[in-house]
């Protein structure tokens, strides 16, 4: 049982890249999958939850309008997209996988994947 998450990299401000959280060993349509970050020196905080079957998405603030986060269920995996990226932005990225996006924020999921670094140089 297994979450995956990957494709960070180094961008430049207000570039784009778009982050993938692959399951393996379970079925990921049963569960809402968040996206967590943490900056060097500051505590994880929850970005952005997508429901199970896709059709409600939470966002932080500090991310409306410039994430979308989506789902393939056939491929078991979610995306989150990110654009007009800023220097704050930068942090390592976790995605993570419970029954329901109804405290989404906690760290009380039943998943985590191991991290995917993301660096906005501006």
């Amino acid at each position: 049982v297994q979450l995956q998450a990957s494709g960070g990299g180094l961008v430049q401000a207000g570039g784009s890249l778009r982050l993938s959280c692959a399951a393996s060993g379970f079925t990921l349509a049963y569960y809402a999958v968040g996206w967590f970050r943490q900056a060097p020196g500051k505590e994880r905080e929850g970005v952005l939850c997508i429901s199970s079957s896709g059709v409600h998405s939470y966002y932080a603030d500090s991310v409306r309008g410039r994430f979308t986060i989506s789902r393939d269920n056939a491929k078991n995996t979610v995306y989150l997209q990110m654009n007009s990226l800023k220097s704050e932005d930068t942090a390592v990225y976790y995605c993570a996988a419970e029954p329901q996006c109804d405290e989404w924020r906690s760290y009380d999921y039943d998943y985590w994947g191991q991290g995917t670094q993301v660096t906005v140089s501006s």
